[in-house]
């Protein structure tokens, strides 16, 4: 469910964040390596992250089809997201492992307030030529 209240813990502070503030987290992690999204993509990707959350902190991994657990990794990958893991005694003694994905809001909060100068974007722009560069150039034969 998109909501524009409350989702997720933080581990200091406030517990909480909205989709605006999560759509900024998610522009200026990109930003941070590089990478750019538009105000529509962000809120776009903050929308699909929230619509699995809803009102939770934490989903279970095997929910995921592999295109949005691509899209999580991209969200750990700047912070947003992280992982946990539970392990539990099946009834026959096997172990077994659940994967969770947890909203990591005080990142979110950190990468919402975080003041990108415009330098570094014209900088970053120096060297998006690469990205024109077709992947099959990019390969050893």
């Amino acid at each position: 469910m998109v909501n524009n209240g409350t989702i997720g813990k933080g581990k200091k502070g406030r517990n909480f964040t909205n989709i605006s503030e999560l759509s900024n987290a998610i522009s200026k992690g990109l930003s941070l390596q590089n990478k750019r999204m538009s105000f529509e993509e962000s809120f776009s990707a903050a929308e699909h992250l929230i619509n699995f959350f809803g009102y939770s902190d934490r989903v279970i991994d095997n929910m995921l089809e592999p295109e949005d657990r691509d899209a999580f990794y991209t969200m750990e990958d700047i912070g947003v997201l992280q992982t946990e893991r539970e392990e539990t005694t099946l009834f026959d003694g096997r172990e077994w492992r659940i994967h969770y994905w947890i909203l990591n809001v005080g990142k979110i909060i950190e990468l919402s307030n975080m003041k990108i100068e415009i330098g570094d974007l014209e900088n970053a722009q120096q060297f998006s030529v690469y990205e024109e560069i077709p992947d099959e150039y990019w390969t050893l034969n």
